[in-house]
Formats: structure tokens, sequence, C-alpha cells
């Protein structure tokens, strides 16, 4: 089955770009600029001077540790809130009582069990019991009312609408699959930056950086991974539960409608 293209799609897409934009630029201003210890910053009194002592070491936070990943960093962490929205809403969405409301349920059964078509047909267009089970039962319906051998084909059409919302909720979810494909690239990207940065600062001191002038960029380098595999790997946990969740879901659905509209087959 072909999947369509969704507006949330086109938005991740946009993301992506702004993204790889927001990191090449980045990446320009930092090898742009020489690091403040090279021969092309120092003056004359910078060599003469003494060198100030160091100020007492203090430990960072996890904040600080975060804003060390630097643009990139601040791209992942938007990205984890994007998946945080969506499995949030997944979980308020993708459930049992939503697709599947129990009372609807038994009260479509009582209706069409009695010859009341028209009444279930109705109810189902209802926007207030709107559900993967009304519209399936809606397409059902629609088609046995419709067409001259409609008790024989009712059973297609149920076929055909529950695939198309099957695939709808799978496409609510590849937004999940898409962040956890991404992060791990954009903490590469990360590291890759970092890494530039730490032999131009290698280069601009002629080969004998110190420490401190290394800890920066190699600190971005790490992080930037960090951060990009703590986004990526709950949400591809997330994409795979929901995934189940949703096969589960279909086919318990499908075995209701089956016996919701059996006696529709028998009138005939």
């Amino acid at each position: 089955m072909r999947r369509k293209s969704t507006p949330m799609m086109g938005f991740i897409s946009c993301l992506i770009l702004l993204m790889g934009l927001f990191a090449v630029q980045s990446w320009a201003q930092d090898t742009a600029a020489p690091p403040a210890n090279s021969p092309e910053t120092l003056t004359l009194d910078d060599t003469t001077s003494d060198v100030a002592p160091r100020p007492d070491y203090q430990e960072k936070t996890v904040l600080d540790t975060l804003m060390d990943g630097g643009t990139v960093g601040v791209l992942i962490g938007l990205l984890s809130m994007v998946a945080i929205g969506f499995i949030v809403e997944h979980f308020l969405t993708i459930r049992k009582s939503v697709l599947m409301p129990e009372g609807v349920a038994f009260e479509l059964e009582e209706m069409i069990a009695q010859g009341r078509v028209d009444e279930a047909l109705e109810m189902c267009k209802n926007p207030e019991y709107s559900s993967l089970l009304t519209y399936v039962v809606e397409a059902g319906l629609e088609r046995f009312r419709g067409a001259e051998f409609g008790f024989a084909e009712y059973k297609a059409a149920v076929e055909e609408a529950g695939e198309d919302q099957t695939a709808r909720l799978y496409r609510k979810t590849e937004v999940l699959g898409l962040i956890g494909s991404i992060a791990p690239m954009l903490g590469l990207t990360g590291t890759v930056l970092g890494m530039i940065r730490a032999f131009n600062t290698i280069a601009a001191t002629g080969g004998t950086p110190k420490p401190e002038d290394l800890a920066g960029s190699i600190g971005q380098a790490l992080v930037t991974t960090l951060l990009g595999l703590v986004v990526a790997i709950p949400a591809m946990v997330a994409y795979s539960y929901f995934g189940n969740r949703i096969d589960s879901l279909v086919a318990e659905v499908g075995k209701r409608v089956e016996q919701i509209l059996t006696p529709l087959g028998r009138r005939r």
C-alpha cells in the first residue's frame, strides 16, 4: 500500500532543512574565529604578562552539559520535545476506549440485530461517536444500502475502510520512526563539528594546545552523540510499541465489526 504524505511529514522535512542550515552556520562561525590564545590573537601585553591564577573549578550542572552541545544540541532538544508530544498524543488516542467504544459497539449491535439499519447508520455518522469502529461499520452499512447485492458486498467495503484507517494510524507513528533515525545523525554531525574545532585549535596553537583549549570541542563532540542516542532510543522503542499496539487493536476491532454486521448477511 502506498503511503500518503501528511502535513506533519512536510513540517519534519522543513525542520530537518533548518537543522542542516544551523549546523553549517555553527561550523562556519567556529572555524572562522581562531582560539583566544592562538598566535593570531596574542598581543604584546598578553605575552609579557604573568599567567592569571586559575579560579576554583566548579562542577557543571546537567543544563551546562547540555548547553555544551551548541546549536546541534539545541536542535536535538527540539526533536526530543516533538517526540514527547507525539508519544503523549499516541497514548491518548491509540487505545481501545477511543478506537472501539464498548457502549457504542453494543448499541450498534442491538440496532442491526433488530433491523434498524437506518438508525445505526445515523449513529455512525454522528461526530459525537466518531471512532475506528463507527467508520468501518458506516462503510459496511452504506454499501449494504446502496448496492443491489449489498448483503454480499458489505464485507469488501468493511475491509477497504479498515485498511484505510489502519494506514492512517500507522502514518501517525511514522514521525517517531523518523525522529529515531534523525537524532543519531544529528549527534554524529555535532561530533564531527566538535572534532573539526579541536583540530583547528591544534593547528592554530602550533600543535601544542593546552587541555583546556580542546576541552570545549571534545565536550561538544561527546555531548551531541549522547543527546542523539538519548532521543533516538526512546523514540524507536515508542515507534515499535505503538506499531504492535495498532496491530492488536485493529485485529480486535475487525472481530467486533464482523460480529456487529453478521445479521446483515442472514437478513436477505
